[in-house]
């Protein structure tokens, strides 16, 4: 139910194209929900004919003009009555961690490489937040949204944080062939 509301809280931050709207998310919403392009497109299609978006009038036809999509009031009223929700947290769910799991139960050859690739990755992902930050959200950036908007991205730099420091006492506990316990 979450793309629906992330397209709209994407458009409500500024009307676009399907095309600028997956750039954005590819930028942005897409690193803490993603989503295909195709994915994106479909619930254009389900979000207009619900009556929460409409195409933009054209200021002037052109055939093959990318359509550009704005919210409607009761998209607005949708995403506002979303938005305040309960919510339970979600379990995560990694594959990493079930395999790890299940190289306990069969083995783990390759397991020490695994982890430090995804390390690699981690290591890789925190330094693009961190930059993202650096740009986007100086000290004397205050206002609610950006506010709002900034804490999302901590939460994403947190996690990167939590991430590289867990695997990296993984690969070290491999290393030492004893998880957890001093060598």
């Amino acid at each position: 139910m979450s793309l629906p509301h992330a397209i709209l809280t994407a458009l409500l931050e500024k009307p676009s194209s399907g095309l600028e709207l997956t750039r954005r998310f590819d930028r942005s919403i897409g690193y803490f929900w993603p989503s295909t392009h195709q994915q994106i497109y479909r619930e254009l299609g389900k979000l207009e004919h619900a009556g929460h978006i409409r195409v933009l009038p054209a200021p002037r036809p052109a055939r093959g003009q990318k359509k550009e999509y704005e919210v409607l009031p009761a998209g607005r009223a949708e995403l506002a009555a979303w938005v305040s929700l309960s919510e339970d947290p979600r379990p995560v769910r990694d594959p990493l961690l079930l395999r790890m799991r299940a190289a306990a139960v069969v083995g783990a050859p390759g397991l020490a490489g695994e982890l430090r690739r995804h390390l690699v990755l981690h290591q890789d992902q925190l330094a693009e937040y961190l930059e993202i930050e650096k740009r986007d959200f100086p000290p004397e950036r205050t206002a609610d949204e950006d506010r709002l908007r900034h804490l999302v991205l901590r939460g994403g730099i947190d996690l990167e944080t939590f991430w590289t420091g867990w695997l990296s006492r993984a690969i070290e506990d491999l290393d030492r062939g004893r998880p957890g316990g001093p060598s």
